[in-house]
């Protein structure tokens, strides 16, 4: 899995470090590491009202065994599988 991002918004620098992302086709993805714990959640928009309906999915998941609770967006995407594109937008709320 490559799924390439367009834009990212870091939305928890602390514990844990999570992100709200957009891919180039306009899919949001909720990104979260918490306890050595990466995952990469598929909704169908960043409105939590929405995440229990049907296009709701575990992208990918990996326990690092560190039971850390921070992590860099760098690290976070090369082991999730993730890249940014050329041009994508990167931001911290």
């Amino acid at each position: 899995m490559h799924l390439t991002l367009a834009r990212v918004v870091q939305t928890c620098s602390a514990y844990p470090s999570q992100w709200d992302a957009w891919t180039t086709a306009g899919q949001y993805l909720y990104l979260r590491y918490r306890r050595g714990v990466g995952c990469v959640e598929q909704y169908p928009s960043d409105d939590i009202d929405t995440w229990d309906a049907d296009e709701s999915a575990l992208v990918t998941e990996w326990d690092d065994g560190t039971g850390g609770g921070t992590i860099e967006l760098a690290d976070f995407l090369a082991a999730a599988g993730l890249q940014l594109a050329r041009d994508a937008e990167v931001s911290s709320l």
